[in-house]
């Protein structure tokens, strides 16, 4: 088996960026981006919850969703279904966990002078690859792309959400 882990992070107001995104508006849009995945990720096609937990004092909040991926573009060639339990550690983290242990985190800090960045970190498991092989090297270095784009792809899209006016 082979888990394929790395992160990716993105600074969330860069020069030019406009409107400027608070910590705030950027935790709305993980939130958002749990409930309506297609606004963010083009591969997805449809997001649907099928149950909700509401925290407590124990419990974080967690959201059952099943999303469908285009044909063939899914996190797994053969899955085009892919059940996630998203749990949510506000501010900051949604981790996304799939039934194969497959984990997704986005994550919200600060770098050193405050400035906001955005970080997907991937675990995917493959059970039925081999450690080190040409296959597995090819999957990450596809995976490291689909990375950077989805983590630009989601500023972008939380930031003409400000902008429309669907997060405030």
């Amino acid at each position: 088996m082979v888990n394929l882990n790395f992160a990716y992070t993105g600074s969330i107001n860069p020069t030019g960026a406009s409107p400027i995104l608070t910590q705030t508006q950027v935790w709305a849009g993980l939130q958002r981006k749990v409930r309506h995945a297609q606004e963010f990720v083009p591969i997805i096609l449809e997001c649907k919850v099928t149950s909700e937990e509401e925290e407590t004092a124990e419990t974080v909040l967690k959201i059952v969703r099943e999303v469908k991926f285009a044909p063939g573009s899914g996190p797994k060639a053969d899955e085009e279904q892919v059940r996630e339990v998203c749990l949510h550690y506000a501010p900051c983290r949604v981790d996304f966990k799939q039934e194969d242990g497959t984990t997704i985190s986005n994550i919200v800090s600060e770098g050193p002078d405050g400035e906001l960045m955005m970080t997907y970190a991937f675990e995917w498991r493959h059970p039925g690859m081999k450690e080190g092989s040409d296959k597995g090297n090819e999957l990450l270095e596809k995976y490291k792309k689909m990375a950077k784009m989805a983590v630009e792809g989601s500023i972008d899209t939380i930031r003409r959400l400000v902008r429309e006016g669907e997060i405030k």
